[in-house]
């Protein structure tokens, strides 16, 4: 027993000389440690105690379980469900477990994932009181969900928003509730709730594409035409295909512009004015490539100072599209600071480091390993000064000695942690209602 669920990775070279059972009692006292300080409501402790119980023995169902617990009271729903989902892969009776995750999965919104979890409970316990109450409180969350496409349709933003404040009582870690939400009282003109609640999002991901588009939705509303189109951009931006933000009236206004522009060169294809706003319309749209092309022809034809910059402004921005975008894997925006992009680091190389995902299929370990890489990449880059300015200047990182096909992001995940064991994890000070059936393995 104690060799099935030590078999500890990445250990630190001290506790490699302990027996499986030394390895075994080790565990057992930082699983007790943690149980101390859950009791205590000292949730940021007792996951850090939960964690190093995982380290010691890493197929142990139960240690995964009470992280898990423990990450549900702190409000952070998705590590959560990775950690009960890892639990009932290592067991799959374990009933905990399976609660868990169907809370976790109920938090975040996805009723019909925690269904199935709660149905499996009930297949285990038929009588299991607290999976039978879990149940109906996804069943009516469909439900809400059913009557809130409805209302949309009919253009109802009033039914829409009482839906979803029903729904958000069980769902409460749910950004698409809170965006239709945010997106139907936008609608209804009340703007500073909808911002309100589109900002709260946007402090916790600022890449959130739905997000920005409701600030600009509110702004435009507002008669703030052009910040709102600075959101509507930077949506797209974050999701090329969101079509609310595309089809938003200002860049819509823009594509007519662009159109008009077309039609006054097929009349004068010397007319370097009408070559020159469209290219403008082509940046305010990130069609890099066309902007590049007219301001080219421009040139050409005026070889001014003024032409030359934009062209070269328009290159760099094509050259700059076409890499990866490192400000996008950490998920902060290009003014974070040094602090935000270390958080982020630390948040993202955790959610996707390889041994978090060795009891996953091989293809998901295979794309978590390439998310890993890229975050080390993107935290390599951005937290150092000179690559950082080389990169926001669309410079060549090749220059540096910076070779991505060789890069180790093993190297940068110790160096920012210390080594194995030589890391916390950050906790979350506030806590979530009720215990979350949290149980003592």
């Amino acid at each position: 027993m104690a060799t099935e669920n030590c078999d500890a990775v990445n250990m630190d070279p001290d506790m490699e000389l302990l027996s499986d059972e030394e390895l075994e009692r080790e565990a057992e006292g930082f699983k007790e440690q943690g149980n101390t300080f859950y009791i205590k409501k000292d949730y940021g402790e007792a996951f850090n105690y939960y964690t190093k119980a995982i380290d010691m023995c890493p197929k142990n169902p139960s240690y995964y379980g009470n992280r898990a617990a423990t990450l549900m009271m702190l409000c952070r729903y998705r590590e959560a469900l990775e950690d009960s989902q890892q639990a009932v892969r290592l067991d799959h009776t374990f009933v905990k477990g399976h609660l868990r995750e169907g809370k976790c999965h109920l938090s975040l919104g996805n009723a019909m994932a925690a269904s199935r979890c709660f149905q499996r409970v009930l297949e285990m316990e038929p009588d299991n009181s607290q999976a039978q109450q879990e149940l109906k409180n996804a069943e009516s969350i469909l439900e809400y969900e059913r009557m809130a496409e409805i209302g949309f349709e009919k253009r109802d933003f009033r039914m829409v928003v009482f839906c979803m404040d029903r729904a958000l009582e069980a769902a409460s870690a749910c950004h698409k509730f809170k965006i239709l939400k945010a997106e139907c009282l936008a609608l209804l003109g009340r703007y500073p709730e909808a911002q309100s609640v589109a900002s709260d999002i946007l402090r916790m991901d600022s890449t959130n594409a739905d997000a920005l588009y409701v600030r600009g939705l509110c702004l435009y509303y507002e008669d703030c035409i052009d910040k709102a189109v600075q959101f509507f951009v930077q949506a797209l931006r974050m999701a090329p295909d969101h079509d609310k933000a595309r089809l938003a009236c200002r860049l819509k206004k823009l594509d007519q512009a662009i159109e008009d522009c077309t039609k006054a060169i097929k009349l004068d294809e010397t007319y370097i004015k009408a070559y020159l706003r469209r290219a403008q319309c082509y940046m305010d749209t990130e069609q890099y490539e066309e902007a590049v092309r007219d301001y080219e022809k421009v040139y050409q034809t005026e070889k001014t100072k003024e032409h030359k910059h934009l062209l070269k402004t328009a290159q760099l921005e094509l050259k700059k599209s076409k890499r990866k975008d490192y400000y996008k894997v950490l998920g902060v925006n290009k003014n974070a600071t040094e602090d935000e992009i270390k958080k982020a680091y630390r948040k993202r190389a955790l959610l996707h480091h390889p041994d978090r995902h060795s009891g996953a299929s091989p293809e998901v370990q295979k794309e978590e390993e390439k998310k890993f890489k890229e975050v080390g990449e993107a935290f390599s880059v951005l937290s150092d000064a000179k690559k950082k300015s080389r990169y926001d200047s669309g410079q060549d990182l090749e220059d540096d000695g910076m070779n991505m096909r060789d890069f180790d992001a093993n190297n940068i995940f110790k160096a920012f942690f210390g080594g194995p064991g030589g890391f916390s994890f950050e906790g979350n000070s506030s806590s979530g209602p009720g215990n979350f059936f949290f149980q003592f393995g």
